[in-house]
């Protein structure tokens, strides 16, 4: 599989965002964020609609040695809590000049995945935390947080430099599978989550399976997976053999997006996607030649069964 976790690493949707956050009420109350408001976060202003490149304006130099983060136009949805993706645009400038470094397109259709929680971008991953789908927030991230204080004179950030981000959060998606348990099938790996819902997966005492077996887990309800959809997941693979994870979104904090039926994804776990809803996890054991991907990206042994267990947490588009 291939995975986007780049904060900048734009997906293209081909249709309107699918929202899975909750609830439509309006308050946080109850929501305890990680990162919290201050003076810094507060002074940061962004005009403009929703969804459109804002223009932003805050006194220069600012830094803030702890992150923060203000709300500037408020969301609708419940709360958003660690573990749940999140797609989003968002404009990052440097605090202490003012001086852009990047932005996303701010595509109506489109957006940029993260994980809300531990991360590789702290300053944004955990200001998204209690934010909701529909609001924008200015977080203020500190060195550490932004750019782990390192220099980068070829592009004139300070080793003390704060960033500011201003974020427009657009949709976010489940944090792991809610779908109803399911049955356990004789002879198919079995699988146990821990608290945060990761996978651990034990292989019987038999040889690998021959052809592809397919188990749903967990049953969700909610939207049918097409062919060519782009989906928000998260999943861990193993060898049959090796009994060894050879790749999984869980190790880093991070949910991907897939487009089933692409060349970029095997058609063992395209066809094992293909008609379940999400909410769902799917248990699917794969032959070699079933586990390949044809465009030659993928980590799947070629000498070994593989075990796929995929939490389908929405469609992207």
């Amino acid at each position: 599989m291939r995975k986007t976790t780049a904060l900048i690493a734009a997906i293209a949707l081909l249709g309107p965002l699918t929202a899975c956050a909750g609830g439509t009420g309006s308050s946080t109350a109850g929501c305890d964020r990680v990162m919290t408001s201050g003076t810094a976060s507060s002074v940061v202003t962004a005009s403009g609609k929703f969804g459109t490149a804002p223009k932003v304006n805050f006194p220069t130099p600012l830094y803030s040695k702890n992150s923060q983060v203000s709300t500037i136009i408020a969301g609708k949805s419940e709360p958003i809590s660690a573990g749940q993706p999140v797609i989003l645009d968002v404009t990052i400038i440097n605090g202490a000049n003012g001086t852009p470094l990047q932005k996303t397109s701010y595509n109506a259709t489109g957006g940029s995945l993260i994980t809300v929680g531990k991360s590789t971008f702290p300053a944004v991953s955990l200001g998204l935390e209690c934010a909701q789908v529909g609001s924008r927030i200015a977080i203020v991230g500190s060195a550490k947080d932004s750019h782990n204080g390192a220099a980068d004179a070829a592009n004139g950030i300070g080793k003390d430099d704060s960033f500011v981000y201003v974020v427009d959060v657009k949709g976010a998606f489940l944090s792991r599978a809610n779908g109803a348990d399911q049955i356990p099938v004789n002879g198919m790996p079995a699988v146990v989550l821990t608290a945060d819902g990761t996978p651990g997966i034990s292989v019987p005492d038999r040889a690998a399976p021959k052809t592809s077996e397919v188990k749903v887990l967990k049953k969700g309800s909610g939207a049918t997976v097409k062919s060519n959809q782009f989906i928000v997941v998260k999943y861990t693979a193993i060898g049959w053999g090796t009994k060894t994870v050879f790749d999984s979104t869980w190790t880093d904090h991070q949910a991907t997006v897939l487009q089933v039926g692409s060349a970029s994804l095997s058609t063992g776990v395209s066809k094992a996607l293909i008609g379940q809803k999400v909410g769902s996890q799917v248990l699917a054991v794969l032959p070699p030649k079933a586990s390949a991907v044809s465009d030659g990206t993928g980590k799947a042994p070629t000498d070994d069964a593989a075990v796929y267990v995929v939490d389908i947490l929405g469609i992207a588009g």
